[in-house]
Order: structure tokens, then C-alpha cells, then sequence
């Protein structure tokens, strides 16, 4: 007698399909919960929570956590200039540049309006400084181009490290700190990297430190 392939009844092949269907509607809407729109980068809730929980693995493992905060340079002269849909444009083509760049592990975000956010895990502030100055090299590199319209965009950028031995700092104090590097940067010369001095950054008071400009 000719074997024959088992096949689940009608009703239950329906039924796999429709779990498998609302598996995936799911899995779309987590994914929508935590993704900008208009980049795809992920949102200011999912950086929250993944710096949460990398900062939560570097207290328990001792690996350190990088983050660099970015502003585009001049933007509102984008919009003014060209347009909220140019300006639109420019922010999906800064983010493209940014995934470049980045590794897999890296978690790129979009924070709002022209902030952005990289958290790096495992990563040590000269590494960090590394990345920073390899995604600003590629964002002068790649103007934003459509039709007669080019547009040289820049960016500034705060980069802290988040080591064992500060266990102390909250999660906000030690974002508030790289934001402080970031404002410098933006203070100092638009378009540079903010950081604090190697000697200084295991202390992770960015308030503390002296920091310097690249």
C-alpha cells in the first residue's frame, strides 16, 4: 500500500493559519511600538529601554556602554530653505548614513526632530570616539542629493562611556551628561565630537570632567 503524506484536516490547517496570521500582526505592531516612522530607526521608547537594559548588563558583566548623541547641524536653514518634505528627506538619508556606519549590535534611534542617538554595547570610549569619527567622515562624504537640490549636512555629537564603577549614576544623570558634551559641541564648532578626557571618563561624572573636542 502506497504511503501517504499525513495532512492535518481542513479546519486545523485554518486554524495554523490563522495563529501563524496573528503571529505576524504582532510581531508588526511590536515592531511599529518601536520604530520612527519616518526613518526606521528605532523611537525614543526603544532607546530608553535598550540604554536601560545595556546599562543594567554593564553593573552585572563589567562591559562598558557607549553612547553618542548627534544634532544635525543647521537644520532649521533646511526647512526654511527647501521645505519640511526636503527637510523629511534629509533626516531618512542622515539615518541611512548612520546604518552605514554603526555595527549590527548597535542600536540606532531617532530621539525627535533632528536628534539622534547611537547606543554602542560593550564599547569603551576610545572605541566609541572611533565609530564617531568614522560616521563623520562618512556623513561629509554623502551629501544629500534630489535633482538640483544638494544639500552638505553636518552633525555634532557628544560621545560618554558608562563603565561598572558608576554604578551609581542613574540612567538620566548619565544621559543628561552626554547631552551636556553634545551642547559643548555645538558650542564650540558646530559639526565636532565632544568627549570626555580618557583619564577622567571611568569616573562617568560628565559634569566633572574636562572634556575635549575632535
Amino acid at each position: 500500500m502506497r504511503n501517504r503524506e499525513h495532512r492535518p484536516p481542513a479546519s486545523d490547517q485554518e486554524e495554523l493559519s490563522d495563529v501563524e496570521l496573528l503571529r505576524k500582526q504582532v510581531e508588526y505592531l511590536r515592531a511599529l511600538v518601536h520604530t520612527d516612522e519616518l526613518t526606521g530607526l528605532s523611537n525614543l521608547r526603544h532607546f530608553n529601554e535598550t540604554l536601560g537594559l545595556e546599562l543594567e548588563r554593564t553593573r552585572r558583566t563589567g562591559q562598558p556602554t557607549c553612547l553618542i548623541l548627534m544634532d544635525l547641524d543647521n537644520f532649521k536653514e533646511v526647512n526654511d530653505n527647501y521645505g519640511h518634505e526636503i527637510g523629511n528627506s534629509v533626516l531618512r538619508h542622515f539615518a541611512e548614513v548612520i546604518r552605514q556606519a554603526i555595527r549590527r549590535l548597535d542600536t540606532p534611534c531617532r530621539c525627535g526632530g533632528d536628534e539622534f542617538a547611537i547606543v554602542l554595547p560593550g564599547t569603551g570610549l576610545e572605541p566609541g570616539i572611533g565609530l564617531a569619527e568614522r560616521l563623520r567622515a562618512l556623513i561629509q562624504r554623502s551629501p544629500f542629493e534630489m535633482g538640483s537640490i544638494r544639500v552638505q549636512i553636518g552633525a555634532s555629537m557628544g560621545v560618554g562611556v558608562y563603565e561598572a564603577e558608576a554604578g551609581e549614576i542613574s540612567e538620566r544623570e548619565f544621559v543628561e551628561g552626554v547631552d551636556r558634551l553634545l551642547y559643548l559641541s555645538k558650542r564650540e564648532e558646530p559639526g565636532r565630537i565632544c568627549h570626555p578626557a580618557a583619564r577622567t571618563a571611568r569616573r562617568c561624572n560628565m559634569a566633572a570632567v574636562a572634556p575635549q573636542i575632535r
